[in-house]
């Protein structure tokens, strides 16, 4: 798989909503030769909780999101033409699109004040409610055009910890169009693209298991 190169951007005009970071990462296999310098991209992804969302009383847990290996990397995937999917070289993303969707989820739900209680799997919350999340797509697609387009898919499944049992699953598919074709404006798009569908997975979250709480008798 060849890296797909891509101009020097110019000065930015605005300062853009995630951090930049210059970094050499020596024998890394994205560059053209060991040594070369690499820029690592850490989208903040803060996405503004709606305050309409439900007010609950039971506990999630939120498993870390799977995705192809490909996806699972910091490697900033990018599909020129239909059915040919690339990475962009000299640039990575801090952490895998995995880990960026968990902590952005995470995030949204903690800020919006709306859940007692929401961590990680990990964590060993004894949680009511258990987030499953699969990554299908995390890339820049051309779609055709003369600029690349941040897209986004997510599987999520809510599932009830008792049982196991699927109480709700959605798909949730966000494109954001980039300005230039620049890998700092990808970025950009992409910081935004995740912000919403962290959104979005969050309220879908909170209202789906809400409903399910509401249907199920008291104990």
């Amino acid at each position: 798989m060849m890296p797909v190169p891509f101009p020097t951007p110019a000065a930015p005009a605005r300062r853009l909503a995630f951090l930049v970071l210059a970094a050499t990462l020596a024998g890394c296999s994205l560059v053209g030769k060991p040594g070369d310098p690499v820029t690592i991209y850490a989208p903040e992804a803060a996405a503004t909780p709606d305050p309409s969302w439900p007010r609950v009383d039971w506990q999630l847990a939120i498993a870390r999101p799977s995705a192809p290996r490909l996806l699972d990397s910091p490697r900033i995937g990018v599909r020129p033409v239909p059915g040919e999917l690339q990475v962009y070289k000299g640039a990575v993303w801090v952490q895998p699109p995995t880990d960026m969707l968990e902590a952005t989820v995470l995030r949204v739900l903690e800020d919006s004040g709306k859940i007692d209680a929401v961590g990680r799997v990990a964590t060993g919350l004894r949680a009511n409610y258990r987030l499953a999340l699969d990554i299908r797509r995390f890339e820049a697609d051309y779609r055709g055009g003369d600029r690349p387009a941040a897209v986004i898919e997510v599987v999520a499944k809510l599932m009830h910890n008792t049982d196991q049992r699927v109480v709700a699953s959605q798909t949730f598919t966000q494109v954001q169009p980039s300005p230039a074709t620049d890998i700092g404006s990808v970025a950009a798009a992409f910081d935004q693209a995740l912000a919403e569908v962290g959104r979005q997975v969050a309220g879908w979250t909170l209202a789906a298991g809400q409903a399910d709480a509401a249907s199920r008798p008291a104990p």
